[in-house]
Formats: C-alpha cells, structure tokens, sequence
C-alpha cells in the first residue's frame, strides 16, 4: 500500500492513542489495581479488531445508516461505562501497592538461663526483645484472565464512537491505486492502530504503576478520578441519547 498514506494514517493514530479517554482511564485503574495489564490491553486491543472486522465486512456502513440501531448500542456502550466507572470509583480504597500486617521478628539477646520471658521484659536474666519489622509486599495481579480481558473488551468494543471513528478515518487513507484490495489495507490499517494502541496502553498503566507504587494515597486519588472520568464520559453519551430514551419512554406509557 502507498507509504504516505500509512505514515500519515500512523501519525494521526498515534495522536488519537494518546488522547485520554474512557481507554485511558481504565489502563490507568487497571494498572493500579490487581488486574493482569496484559490481559487488559488485550481486551482494549480486540476491541479494535472487532471495530476492524465490522468495516471490512461492510457492517459499520449499515449501522451508521441505522440511527436508532446505533442510537441503541450507544446506550448499551454507556450504560457499560457508568458500570465500569462505578465499580472503579469505589474500588478507589483498595488501589496501589499496600503493605501486609506488621510481621513480629523476635531477637533474642541471652545473658544466661532459660528464655521465658515476655515481650520488653526480663526473665530468668535473659532479656527477650521483640522487634516490628515491616514487611511490604505488593499488591501482584491476582484476578483471573477472563475477567480483566472482558472488561478491556467491553470497553472499547461497546464503545460506538470507536466505531464511528474508525469508519470516519480509515477510508481516508485507502488507496484504489494499491496492489493491496480494500479489504486488506483496512484490515492492514486497523492492525497497526492496534498494535499502537497496545504500546501506548501498556505504558500508560505500567506508567500508573510504577509512577505511583509508593504513593497509596495518589494511587488511590487517580483510581477515583478514573471512575468518574468514566462516569461523566458514559453520561455524555446517554444526553447524546435523550431523545431516543424519551420517544422510547412515550412509547412504553402508550402502550401500558
């Protein structure tokens, strides 16, 4: 395919990956919670094929010609990111890498006799002193794959603006000129979007991580604002939806 076009077509990827969004917003609560970050990016990434297939296969065209078929899956998309932003929100005390319970360590100084004493204390002329010694162990990616790769998926697949702008940018950078049919340079297109996209995510929630493993009260402060990044993104999208809600709504009270 023309290597103009990729180029172009990789730079303005590029500016869109680093865009903060809803994506964005889960990889940084991922990366802060327990969640496996491959298994994440993963979930964000097949989204993106999914959005891919759909062009290839012509399906993006008929559902953007359908207002209420897309109307509908644009409420289902932000009905799923107040969900995720809910459970993000309140998960907010329980981000960040937290410490165990003080571990006791006892160190015995023996002057002479048998140990019998108590903590601080003089026994039998030994003197037996117990130490606290903190022992931090970080809080490790422990929940299973399937969950954190569905939620990933749910994310940017439910997500119609996705969609939509993959239909709006990709045919602006096929060529009918290329040895490559249109269904390929799509699917070649829409691959390298992805693949950029798992980079930048990555880093993103690996940056959240590191950035803030010391730091529980800024982890827990950014696991917040996550959530209600994603909040106040699903809540746009249902305002964007109100009239079909309330023709729907009129609807249901005729009929009942």
């Amino acid at each position: 395919m023309d290597t103009q076009l990729f180029l172009g077509f990789t730079v303005v990827s590029f500016a869109l990956a680093m865009t903060p969004g809803a994506d964005w917003a889960y990889a940084i609560a991922a990366g802060l919670g327990r969640h496996r970050i491959s298994s994440v990016v993963a979930g964000l990434c097949t989204g993106y094929v999914f959005h891919t297939l759909l062009i290839v296969a012509g399906m993006a065209a008929l559902i953007a010609s359908l207002p209420q078929l897309l109307g509908w899956l644009t409420l289902i998309g932000a009905g799923y990111l107040l969900w995720l932003g809910i459970s993000t929100a309140r998960s907010w005390r329980d981000a960040g890498f937290k410490a165990e319970p003080e571990t006791m360590a006892a160190a015995t100084l023996a002057h002479r006799g048998t140990a019998t004493g108590t903590s601080g204390t003089e026994a039998n002329g030994e003197i037996l002193l117990l130490v606290a010694t903190p022992t931090p162990v970080e809080t490790t990616p422990q929940r299973f794959f399937g969950a954190s790769y569905l939620r990933g998926l749910g994310t940017s697949g439910t997500n119609p603006k996705a969609l939509l702008l993959y239909l709006a940018l990709i045919p602006q950078f096929l060529s009918t000129d290329s040895a490559l049919p249109i269904p390929v340079q799509t699917a070649v297109l829409g691959t390298s979007h992805m693949l950029l996209s798992a980079v930048i995510y990555t880093g993103v929630a690996l940056g959240a991580r590191v950035l803030l493993r010391s730091r529980p009260a800024g982890a827990r402060l950014v696991t917040l604002a996550s959530g209600v990044i994603m909040i106040i993104l699903g809540l746009l999208l249902l305002a964007e939806q109100l009239p079909l809600i309330t023709r729907t709504a009129r609807m249901l009270f005729t009929i009942l």
